[in-house]
């Protein structure tokens, strides 16, 4: 989700074909003290698609898929996650089961593949490798829904939680007040091709420092009793804000010094003693940067860009190692029509970061 810095750029946009504009503008992005990094691969672009939010998945017979969320044209692209090849695309425009309208956040757990639709105010729930709809639900509480994250929480059981990104007519925030439901909560439980999800509660701090005024992204780590949710508004400093587990506000935002852009995508490398490192994206249309954090102090340790990565929307960081990514791989959305790859092993070594938990 693209969000201009000011009123005065969203004027400019409407006439650009008729006259200059004066107002700010941003600097160009200097990406000198980052590390440089060289891309394993990227997707065949495909500039209809407008693609946003990625995702893997661990085939039973080794293979991994990478998902993306191809908004304008209501499908997802299935890609090979260790060479990048095209597999298939799944879905269409409709309501219906198996059918999507500007599909956005997607995440996988176990065996299910949850698909958020902003135009359909909805999440819907495929059963993988089948790619069969089992579900939907959220379309009576959700109302411009946008990322998501889930949390096991047993077999077979789940605490969804959804981003609402509603807004005023003139596409500006609403109000501090009305800003308590940024986030739905639903409990999900599946038994077999039966999924059952009920909502929980909407969380949303409505202070001027804690509030989420434009959000999509959101990463939970349960070991730390943390939320990070990505706060999207130019005008008032694009950060991660980071709130508890049931919704609270903990006072604490990642350095905005490191958020030239929009703070976006976010994901975690994580071991099982608590430590490891957040990741976020610093998106620019004109070349960003990943800003990585310490996950426990919340500290910055660097940043690192691509070579030819830029405008990223989504991330996702699979740490299980596969054929192509023995320590794992990071993708990255490249500018709405394609997928980059960084090998976790380069990323490591170029910012002094651990290869494994061991």
């Amino acid at each position: 989700m693209s969000i201009s810095r000011s009123s005065v750029a969203l004027a400019c946009a409407a006439v650009a074909l008729l006259t200059a504009c004066a107002g700010p503008r941003p600097q160009p992005l200097d990406t000198s003290g980052d590390a440089r990094l060289i891309e394993r691969w990227t997707t065949t672009p495909a500039p209809v698609d407008n693609i946003d939010s990625v995702t893997t998945w661990h085939a039973r017979d080794g293979k991994v898929w990478l998902f993306a969320s191809a908004k304008d044209v209501d499908n997802l692209v299935v890609f090979d996650a260790d060479t990048g090849a095209n597999l298939r695309r799944v879905g269409g425009p409709g309501s219906g089961l198996g059918q999507f309208e500007r599909p956005n956040g997607i995440a996988v757990i176990d065996d299910l593949l949850f698909v958020v639709e902003r135009d359909n105010h909805r999440v819907q729930v495929l059963a993988l490798p089948e790619l069969k709809s089992l579900a939907v639900f959220g379309a009576a509480e959700l109302k411009v829904p946008y990322g998501l994250w889930i949390e096991p929480k047993g077999e077979g059981a789940y605490d969804v939680y959804v981003t609402d990104s509603y807004q005023l007519a003139d596409g500006t925030p609403p109000p501090l007040e009305q800003l308590s439901e940024r986030v739905k909560h639903y409990h999900v439980a599946r038994a077999g091709e039966r999924i059952d999800a009920r909502y929980v509660a909407s969380f949303g701090d409505t202070s001027a420092s804690g509030a989420l005024r434009w959000v999509e992204s959101i990463y939970g780590d349960p070991p730390h009793g943390r939320l990070l949710i990505a706060e999207e508004y130019l005008e008032t400093g694009s950060t991660l804000r980071v709130y508890d587990m049931t919704g609270r506000y903990l006072g604490i935002d990642l350095d905005p010094s490191h958020f030239d852009g929009q703070a976006e995508g976010i994901a975690l490398w994580s071991c099982p003693d608590g430590s490891g490192y957040w990741l976020a994206t610093d998106q620019r249309a004109d070349g960003n940067r990943f800003q990585v954090f310490d996950r426990v102090s919340l500290k910055h340790i660097g940043s690192f860009s691509g070579r030819n990565t830029s405008n990223t929307d989504g991330i996702h960081l699979q740490a299980q190692g596969s054929a192509s990514f023995p320590r794992g791989v990071f993708y990255a959305v490249h500018d709405d029509q394609a997928v980059s790859a960084f090998d976790w092993r380069d990323i490591a070594k170029a910012l002094k970061l651990r290869e494994s938990c061991q």
